[in-house]
């Protein structure tokens, strides 16, 4: 009857497109030829469903791992096969297979196996070794009482399973089976889709919400861009990187803001200073920073040419020769000679002289093959006849000659085209409104306090984080 072979642990083989199943048989239907497993594993891996029906046209084999025993006679024995479709058969006509059941009478044709691992008692299965018997502790031979002992031996290590290594298993079908997406998002805490759930503590499946390391799980206020006004709009306006609009100022407030500082105690000298710092900071990184500054390139160590002109601009430029220099870089510095030249000239050239850089006067000392780097610093807010100068007209001629690159410090708004090419403007505090061409607006911190901005009418929070030198991008 069909119905002995329910409750059985059979492994039904599908071929290559469907795989390999395994399963208790909870039904065998012989009019519509099909049989169904209870609790199916599918290739390995337990299936979602409960119930897994098979028609026999789908099975290429089919092998029986347990089978269950009525009164101690195997049910493998009773004669009565399972389905008796051409496809489905014993490896042998009614008669004995290969592990000593008896199976279906069925007068189809064989295509598929099928074989028995395990049977029913104990005392029916045969013996791999069958001259081989277990020694026995404190000298008991086998025989007599051990035959039990012989029986639980066959029990567990008698049965044959070499059928069952026959087939290889299939790693790409069951990687297939692996849902990655759905795993991965568990961990990540997203959906498929990539989206990341929020709402009420523990979600709608009382799971916690996860976040990321370094997202932050406070409610913050909007971020306000426009965090610096001016009383009088000075034409431009420009944004650092992280968005924070950075109005331009006329040279008049801009020259209000600085005398406000030093009344204040932010003295020329003071200011210079920071100037200079910030100025050779950058010069630095353009340099290619810690990739050729270091011991191991003091062969090559970076050369600067420093224009100035006589004037605080001129006295900047000195001030960050000085510090480059300090710096193991190679300055050169041009400043034309006069008899009379103002007090903080005069002193950042006192101190410029106790470094290892060059001072020339003559644009004939300058170095005839291209620097790594060119300064500018011969332009003045206050005198704009200085262009028509012949020293500045050589040296303007000079930079534009010679193929290196251009840092104009704090340039003037002139409404004239810059007699120096610069590829890069730094300006301080506040940026002019320039009409630099190409160049890239550079920022410096120079250290005026915010009430010192408040003062000339200016409400101000700095834009530069971190840092003492920002880029400015046109809006």
């Amino acid at each position: 009857m069909a119905a002995d072979w329910l409750g059985s642990l059979v492994s039904i083989n599908c071929g290559p497109t469907l795989g390999m199943y395994q399963g208790e048989v909870s039904s065998v239907d012989q009019t519509s030829q099909t049989i169904s497993l209870r609790q199916p594993f599918h290739n390995g891996v337990r299936c979602p469903v409960p119930e897994v029906t098979f028609s026999a046209m789908d099975i290429k084999e089919l092998k029986f791992l347990d089978i269950q025993t009525q009164s101690g006679v195997s049910r493998a024995s009773a004669g009565q096969g399972v389905l008796s479709d051409p496809g489905v058969k014993s490896s042998g006509q009614s008669g004995q297979n290969s592990r000593g059941g008896y199976l279906a009478n069925n007068t189809h044709s064989t295509t598929a196996p099928i074989t028995i691992l395990r049977k029913g008692p104990p005392s029916s299965s045969s013996n791999r070794w069958p001259n081989q018997a277990t020694p026995k502790k404190n000298g008991v031979k086998n025989g007599g009482g051990g035959g039990q002992m012989r029986l639980r031996d066959d029990e567990c290590f008698g049965a044959d399973m070499d059928e069952g290594l026959d087939t290889d298993f299939d790693f790409e079908a069951n990687l297939a089976l692996f849902d990655k997406a759905a795993v991965f998002s568990q961990i990540d805490g997203t959906d498929c889709n990539g989206a990341r759930s929020r709402g009420t503590p523990g979600g709608e499946r009382g799971t916690p919400t996860r976040y990321r390391h370094d997202e932050n799980i406070l409610e913050v206020k909007p971020v306000v861009y426009r965090q610096i006004t001016v009383p009088q709009h000075g034409g431009k306006e420009y944004c650092t990187d992280s968005g924070l609009v950075v109005p331009s100022v006329s040279y008049e407030l801009h020259k209000c803001l600085l005398a406000s500082a030093e009344r204040h105690g932010l003295s020329l000298e003071r200011r210079l200073e920071m100037t200079g710092v910030c100025a050779s900071q950058m010069a630095l990184t353009l340099l290619g920073g810690p990739n050729r500054l270091t011991p191991k390139n003091n062969h090559q160590r970076p050369t600067v040419a420093l224009l100035c002109g006589p004037h605080v601009q001129g006295a900047q430029g000195v001030s960050c020769g000085r510090h480059l220099a300090n710096h193991e870089v190679e300055v050169i510095l041009f400043i034309p000679n006069f008899v009379k030249m103002q007090e903080c000239i005069t002193n950042e050239l006192a101190l410029y002289s106790k470094t290892s850089g060059k001072q020339v006067a003559s644009i004939k000392d300058l170095p005839v093959s291209p620097v790594d780097l060119v300064i500018n610093c011969l332009d003045c807010h206050e005198n704009g006849l200085m262009r028509d100068k012949t020293w500045y007209l050589a040296a303007a001629d000079w930079a534009n000659q010679n193929r290196a690159p251009v840092l104009s410090i704090d340039p003037p708004v002139s409404g004239k085209k810059q007699a120096v090419e610069a590829k890069w403007t730094l300006s301080l505090g506040l940026p002019l409104p320039l009409d630099g061409g190409e160049a890239r607006v550079y920022l410096c911190d120079i250290g005026v306090p915010k009430q010192v901005f408040q003062e000339v009418g200016i409400n101000y929070h700095s834009p530069f984080g971190c840092k003492f030198v920002i880029p400015l991008h046109s809006t």
